[in-house]
């Protein structure tokens, strides 16, 4: 996937809302800390941080980078969401652009336990407590849910509950949390396809061999809005605020995670993530929910 450009969402206003609730620091449901306290102001600067090369901060991501998150496939341009959110962070930190290096991660290396090349990697990486055993997580900076993606008048269109889903032929990219909704919650009848990515997912729903796919809700607009033609977000898996949340992932113990925790709440605070939110990702606002 190497989009050529991104689109901004009509109706995104909703997803500030979302981002807000996701990133809360006062919440303890909302928020993911690793370490307890907050560092003192000498503690955050930058020549005081742990850092994979001094001076230098490494953040990892996987390839292809994925719109909206990314944008061109090239996470250093600044453009797209998570970059977005990457820029902000290295920002607050005192890293002017030039001092930010962006390094590959395929998306199931990053939560592997072990050392690690980068800083913090950011993936549509969901906190969970089976990650959290072996990385750490920042606070979740965007409360996520998943959607369903289908060929319009085809079966999987048609969709209205999780039992119409149940018979289908679904997939998703391995080792997402859209993947383990399916297996978990869904429980198709036939066995879900599982690939390598997302492209390969969406490749096969095109070839005719899936009734759908499932996939989180911003790259599920992104799919219908400028990927796949004459696809449709069939809709969306019901959650709750802060039931899954994206968080920035580093090293077990690591203590880069506590100023970056101070940062995200300094971008909030200016409401630089909802300005990303409501430029790249779509609101849920008119997507039926399963039932």
């Amino acid at each position: 996937m190497r989009p050529r450009h991104h689109r901004t969402a009509a109706a995104a206003l909703a997803c500030g809302a979302l981002l807000l609730a996701a990133c809360g620091t006062d919440d303890g449901a909302t928020t993911t800390p690793t370490s307890s306290g907050s560092p003192a102001a000498d503690d955050c600067a930058k020549d005081k941080l742990r850092l994979v090369t001094p001076g230098v901060l490494t953040i990892g991501t996987d390839k292809p980078a994925y719109p909206p998150y990314f944008v061109d496939d090239d996470p250093s341009n600044g453009k797209g969401f998570e970059s977005g959110v990457a820029y902000g962070v290295a920002e607050r930190l005192a890293f002017t652009k030039d001092q930010v290096k962006w390094v590959v991660v395929p998306f199931n290396s990053s939560y592997a336990p072990g050392k690690k090349n980068f800083d913090f990697d950011i993936n549509q990486i969901s906190i969970t407590p089976e990650r959290q055993k072996v990385v750490d997580f920042s606070k979740g900076y965007y409360d996520v849910s998943q959607a369903v993606v289908a060929l319009k008048g085809s079966k999987g269109a048609g969709a209205k509950t999780l039992a119409d889903l149940k018979g289908l032929k679904l997939g998703a990219q391995v080792g997402t949390t859209s993947l383990k909704y399916l297996q978990d919650v869904v429980q198709p009848t036939t066995k879900a396809s599982v690939f390598d990515d997302t492209n390969g997912a969406k490749q096969s729903l095109q070839n005719g061999q899936l009734d759908a796919i499932v996939v989180d809700l911003p790259t599920a607009f992104y799919v219908t809005a400028a990927e796949i033609d004459n696809s449709v977000i069939v809709g969306q898996f019901p959650a709750e605020a802060g039931s899954e949340q994206f968080g920035l992932l580093f090293e077990k113990g690591n203590p880069l995670v506590t100023c970056v925790n101070l940062a995200l709440d300094e971008l909030i605070a200016a409401k630089r993530l909802q300005a990303l939110a409501d430029e790249y990702l779509g609101s849920g606002a008119g997507v039926p929910t399963f039932r």
